[in-house]
């Protein structure tokens, strides 16, 4: 047992019992209204984070600009009608919907990897100020499923929604009824609320279906009584009927299963499809929530996680005002739906936390593991900028142990706060070696790193005599308030941007010389619309051509070397004692050619492993073209970013009409180039998982062959019905993702063009609208600019 220190108040700490919870900053929106909460004991509280009095107070700029902008349409409202006032009104009417959607649109993902036990549900409990709302591993936590932790800023209630598994298909109305048919008499009158309750009844039968498919599978693992049965499954199997129906329920048959009163319970959680939780007290929400996604072996049964997809969970807490917290299953699942959702979820993170714990950290392999079977699905296919590594557990230490093993003999020895001195000594140790290790990695080129030291236990507990600021949860804290911030600024530059595009066109239609000089303009836009287009094209051009050679190189790569690499999936060299293959390759082949192995610690991926090649031949170029976070010179978001129709060398006078007109354009532009942002990102996306996704789709009907064999044998059937599958198809099936995945570009560069054209288009029309606004905004416009100014200061 790890010695904590005798029990004494420190001097380093803050008086009280506990400490203070995390606020909202005074200088950020406040959105909704707050209710007291009840029964909260004190010591599920946090330190409360303190912002720099710098910072500038966004809430207060957004207030100043909405009632600028109110004044503006009372003024407005009562002039003639004219088409341009009533698209101004419109577009001051828009300002705060969209204000709105870009608050959702920024929020930025932070997914967490890590083993059960490693700390992560306390951490996330320690960075929030709730020690008890989410169950920590010890308490059986489960790590199969998908849970999201974001911001409940409406009102003072924990919810949580939780969504059962389903099987995703199509079928018509006539198949319902099919399958109503085989089991129930159907009646005239039943057709038509089948009829009408279409949906309903796919839903409720896909849910059943898929869980019954399972349970089924679960009880074919288990009846395995052979020398190749396989560990891993086994276990799986077990583990899920015990904390479904209980103890030893895992000896029963199917059909005495159906028959268990617990079966009732589980069909009308799966007729729901999705169930939600509330609370205004976080103590009673984390027992509501505890049964779909923890177990407890002490107690077994009525514990849901099994059929449970995933669970999303909002906490009332303004560190979560644009952060949303997604653990990430680091293992896979036999169900298809939860390995496609955590492999989803992954691809939004932008950021990624990877939790050990510090007395294995830095010689544990799994957090490189992870990344390794992980990176892909976080930069290619996803939008990964950075890495935080989390060393957890960092109190848990013996300074008797670690001075006589650790301590470097050169170095004097403390002769006090021993405990203190060791988890220091200790924590930058462990930060040298993760950087040196990062640092010698590939990761390097892709994605930043910080690392960070933490000690949840000592941040509620004053008596081990940790000072805050050593627990480091303040300093991971900060990093969320400084997300926080730098979202705020910037959803607070659009709006104050979009109130001046607003009065710059107000402005750029008094010309004095009315239509004389607006013709002029709008005749000069149509024309550098007209080349901005065409030279993008050009770009696209070089760019599909660079794109178009690496995929060919990665076609001829695939070709020759694809039935080796498959065969070290297919016929590997197994482990030393692990055996059962023939059940893992079954797995595989039941999930479309992907399963993760526990007992193996293997991730199984024949799709991938036939796209390796390909995926190599572009990563450079593919990197290149969608950097996640630099300038490479030809990325496609620089050369949105370099379009422009304002074409002129000089900057024209304030005073002059062309000013306003050039910032009102500017607006336009910035607004479509915003917009194109998130949608590239998305789609460069779907580009790199269409060679996967190609492939996969040319193997499934070998991989739904594969799976029906069974009995002597079978796992060489298997083996056979795979290879030869790769044999006949490598040709085609590589020239095939080839060609979607270059068609998919040219859709983006289409996408482009098109977006900024009409969108454009519509702006130079603007300017031509006639009647004009009798409103003097020139004072206004130079407010607003102060206001951005103070925004970039």
């Amino acid at each position: 047992m790890t010695s904590h220190g005798s029990k004494r108040k420190c001097s380093n700490e803050p008086s009280g019992s506990s400490a203070k919870r995390p606020t909202k900053s005074s200088q950020e929106p406040r959105t909704g209204s707050k209710r007291k909460r009840s029964n909260e004991p004190s010591s599920s509280s946090a330190k409360r984070p303190t912002k720099s009095s710098q910072e500038p107070r966004t809430d207060l700029i957004i207030k100043q600009t909405k009632d600028m902008i109110k004044k503006i349409k009372r003024n407005i409202s009562i002039q003639d009608s004219t088409d341009l006032k009533t698209y101004i009104i419109d577009q001051i009417l828009n300002m705060d919907m969209m204000y709105k959607c870009n608050t959702n649109r920024k929020k930025v993902t932070i997914g967490i990897f890590g083993r059960s036990g490693e700390g992560k549900s306390s951490l996330l409990n320690a960075v929030l100020g709730e020690r008890y709302l989410l169950p920590s591993g010890s308490s059986g936590a489960c790590t199969a499923i998908t849970t999201q932790v974001e911001g409940n800023l409406s009102d003072s209630d924990y919810t949580a929604e939780i969504e059962f598994i389903t099987k995703e298909v199509s079928l018509s109305v006539s198949s319902y009824c099919d399958y109503f048919s085989k089991t129930i008499k159907i009646t005239c009158e039943v057709k038509v609320i089948i009829l009408h309750c279409e949906m309903y009844c796919c839903l409720y039968l896909v849910s059943l279906q898929e869980w019954d498919s399972q349970l089924k599978y679960l009880l074919l693992d288990l009846s395995d009584k052979t020398e190749e049965r396989n560990d891993d499954l086994t276990k799986i199997a077990i583990e899920k009927i015990t904390a479904l129906y209980g103890a030893n329920k895992f000896k029963k048959t199917l059909d005495e299963l159906k028959k268990d009163a617990k079966s009732a319970e589980i069909e009308k959680l799966l007729l729901m499809k999705k169930k939600t939780i509330s609370n205004m007290n976080s103590s009673n929400f984390a027992r509501e929530i505890s049964q779909f996604i923890q177990h407890s072996r002490s107690n077994p049964g009525n514990w849901y996680w099994p059929i449970v997809k995933s669970v999303t969970i909002k906490v009332p807490n303004p560190l979560l005002e644009h952060i949303v917290f997604v653990d990430i299953p680091g293992t896979g699942d036999c169900n298809k739906t939860r390995d496609s959702l955590w492999k989803s979820k992954l691809a939004e993170c932008s950021i990624v936390w990877i939790i050990s714990a510090i007395n294995r950290g830095t010689t544990d392999e799994d957090p490189w593991e992870i990344l390794k079977h992980c990176v892909y699905y976080m930069t290619q296919a996803g939008e990964c900028k950075s890495i935080n590594f989390i060393f957890t557990k960092t109190d848990d230490i013996d300074p008797e142990e670690y001075i006589r093993n650790e301590w470097p003999s050169e170095e004097e020895k403390p002769d006090k706060d021993q405990k203190i001195a060791c988890i220091r000594k200790r924590n930058i140790s462990s930060k040298e070696t993760v950087r040196e290790s990062f640092e010698n990695s590939k990761l390097k080129k892709k994605m930043t790193l910080n690392i960070f030291t933490v000690s949840t236990r000592a941040y509620f507990d004053k008596t081990l005599c940790m000072k805050h600021s050593d627990t480091e949860i303040p300093k991971l804290q900060d990093v969320l308030k400084n997300l926080n911030s730098s979202i705020n600024k910037d959803l607070a530059r659009d709006y104050v941007n979009e109130a001046k595009g607003i009065l710059s066109l107000i402005k750029s239609v008094q010309s004095e010389t009315g239509n004389v000089v607006q013709t002029g303009v709008h005749e000069k836009f149509e024309l550098n619309l007209f080349k901005a287009l065409e030279k993008l094209g050009w770009q696209f051009d070089m760019l599909c051509c660079v794109l178009e050679k690496c995929l060919s190189d990665g076609v001829e790569e695939s070709e020759r070397l694809c039935s080796t690499s498959a065969c070290s999936i297919i016929s590997p060299n197994l482990p030393h004692g692990k055996g059962g293959f023939h059940k893992i390759l079954k797995a595989l082949c039941k999930n479309d050619g992907y399963h993760w192995s526990n007992a193996w610690s293997k991730d199984l991926d024949l799709n991938m492993e036939l796209a390796q090649h390909m995926h190599k031949n572009i990563e450079e170029e593919f990197d290149s073209i969608f950097p996640v976070d630099c300038k490479t010179g030809k990325s496609v978001q620089e050369q949105i970013e370099k379009f422009s129709i304002i074409q002129s060398d000089t900057e024209p006078s304030r005073a002059s009409m062309i000013y306003h007109i050039d910032n009102f354009i500017k607006r336009e532009e910035i607004k479509l180039k915003m917009r194109l942002k998130r949608e590239v990102i998305e789609r460069k996306k779907k580009i790199s998982l269409s060679i996967t996704t190609t492939i996969k789709d040319a193997m499934v009907p070998y991989y739904q062959k594969a799976a029906k064999f069974s009995g002597t044998g079978s796992m060489k059937k298997m083996q056979n019905t795979l290879t030869e599958a790769i044999d006949n198809l490598k040709h085609d099936m590589f020239i095939q993702a080839k060609a979607e995945a270059l068609r998919k570009f040219r859709d983006l560069e289409q996408h482009i063009k098109d977006t900024l054209e009409s969108g454009l288009q519509r702006s130079i029309l603007l300017l031509l609208k006639t009647g004009k606004i009798k409103l003097d905004v020139v004072e206004d416009i130079k407010e607003l600019e102060n206001l951005l100014q103070q925004l970039s200061d």
